[in-house]
């Protein structure tokens, strides 16, 4: 099976080239793997580079240059559903070498977005990413509310702590996961 996805605050698409590379063949032959329906993210340049390194086309229409804030979600005519929804929504708010404002704070509640994306679109699937201090924010309460939301739109889910340096990664990145499958598939 492959899944259309769909990426909100796409950054340059580290989350889509890490979907893109994620293909395999299962025991009984099918290929498995994600393929690019639509994307947005807020900066032109980053927009650039991702229409570049993700897609190879720097003319591509499928990723949207606009704050999330006035992204039409349920303009279907230019996004096309999906199965899958990666958003690693901003985590300004909630890293614990800023003011740790959570949910109080400007990019904190951009979360939302991911959670009315996944009410318009229904995916099986979902990936959200964010720092590890989104479980100390608002003295816990703010990852406490966001699984919550998650899990109110219809997902099961399984949150992780990573530490990415035990994975390869040259650097000492902390990271919650949280992996969302759609009730009916759990």
């Amino acid at each position: 099976m492959i899944f259309r996805t769909a990426e909100l605050f796409a950054g340059p698409g580290g989350g889509a080239y890490a979907a893109k590379t994620s293909h395999f063949i299962d025991t009984k032959g099918r290929k498995w793997g994600y393929q690019h329906a639509w994307a947005n993210e807020f900066d032109k340049d980053t927009v650039d580079t991702y229409k570049l390194n993700i897609l190879n086309n720097p003319k591509a229409t499928t990723v949207y240059c606009e704050d999330v804030r006035k992204f039409d979600l349920t303009n279907h005519q230019l996004l096309t559903d999906i199965d899958a929804l990666i958003f690693g929504f901003p985590c300004n708010d909630f890293s614990v070498v800023g003011k740790q404002k959570g949910l109080d704070g400007t990019y904190g509640p951009l979360y939302t977005y991911g959670v009315k994306t996944l009410k318009e679109f229904q995916p099986k699937v979902f990936i959200a990413e964010n720092v590890g201090g989104l479980t100390s924010a608002n003295d816990g309460d703010a990852f406490i509310q966001i699984l919550k939301s998650l899990a109110d739109v219809g997902y099961t889910l399984t949150p992780n702590f990573y530490k990415f340096e035990e994975y390869g990664v040259p650097q000492a990145r902390h990271r919650i996961l949280i992996v969302g499958i759609r009730n009916d598939l759990a």
